[in-house]
């Protein structure tokens, strides 16, 4: 299974761990966790539900009481409700305690940290830590390229790279402050493995969550506007 198709099966058997759902209400749901990377279409969610059922992760369920057929008049048709098997499930556990590559790659980590909260805590720490391996990995090459762009490139290409190259840096702050949290067994919601709390957003010594902690889990949060890199 191609990368995309599998951060897609990923998505698809997480949300339909929670609850069943029909196709339309599971697109929208998708919408909001992979919104980040793309918009996610009938066409592309269809084909991977029916591969899905094929290989026995889901079951179709029809809760309508009389099937109407679609036509060009009514329009109508019959939802068709998924929910996860027991092999569903079993598959859903195998890709949740994967923490390989794979996992470390952009799309990936968006949809495996939005499923942190029933992750195992050492799968956390390994995917966290692995991302932060290849985020620093990809800063060297970043520094070494502005560098050179520097002398070969316009302004605004400059510009463009260095934004880039930032963008990165503010991730590794934040993978940073997440390690630590998890290290710290600073806790504050109720997680899987122990009985007890998983990380939550670090907190400043009023309280407080820092900003960096409150972002969007799917990508890099982002500095407040007007910061120059020398104030970073």
């Amino acid at each position: 299974m191609g990368r995309r198709s599998g951060v897609l099966e990923f998505a698809v058997l997480g949300l339909l761990h929670d609850a069943p759902m029909h196709g339309y209400e599971l697109r929208k749901r998708l919408n909001i966790l992979l919104g980040t990377f793309r918009a996610l279409s009938y066409g592309t969610l269809y084909p991977c539900l029916k591969s899905l059922v094929a290989q026995g992760f889901l079951v179709e369920d029809n809760p309508d009481v009389e099937y109407v057929p679609a036509t060009a008049l009514n329009g109508k048709r019959s939802k068709i409700v998924y929910r996860l098997s027991a092999e569903g499930k079993q598959r859903f556990e195998e890709l949740l305690a994967d923490s390989g590559p794979d996992a470390w790659e952009d799309e990936h980590f968006g949809v495996h940290f939005a499923f942190f909260g029933q992750t195992d805590r050492a799968v956390r720490m390994r995917v966290l830590e692995g991302r932060r391996s290849r985020l620093e990995e990809r800063l060297e090459k970043m520094r070494n390229s502005l560098a050179r762009a520097r002398e070969r490139f316009d302004d605004y290409t400059v510009e463009l790279q260095r934004h880039g190259l930032e963008s990165v840096e503010r991730e590794v702050r934040w993978l940073n402050e997440l390690i630590e949290t998890e290290r710290s067994n600073r806790t504050g919601r109720s997680g899987p493995d122990t009985g007890g709390d998983t990380a939550g957003p670090p907190k400043t010594s009023d309280g407080r969550g820092q900003e960096t902690g409150s972002q969007d889990p799917s990508g890099p949060p982002y500095d407040r506007p007007g910061r120059s890199a020398q104030e970073r």
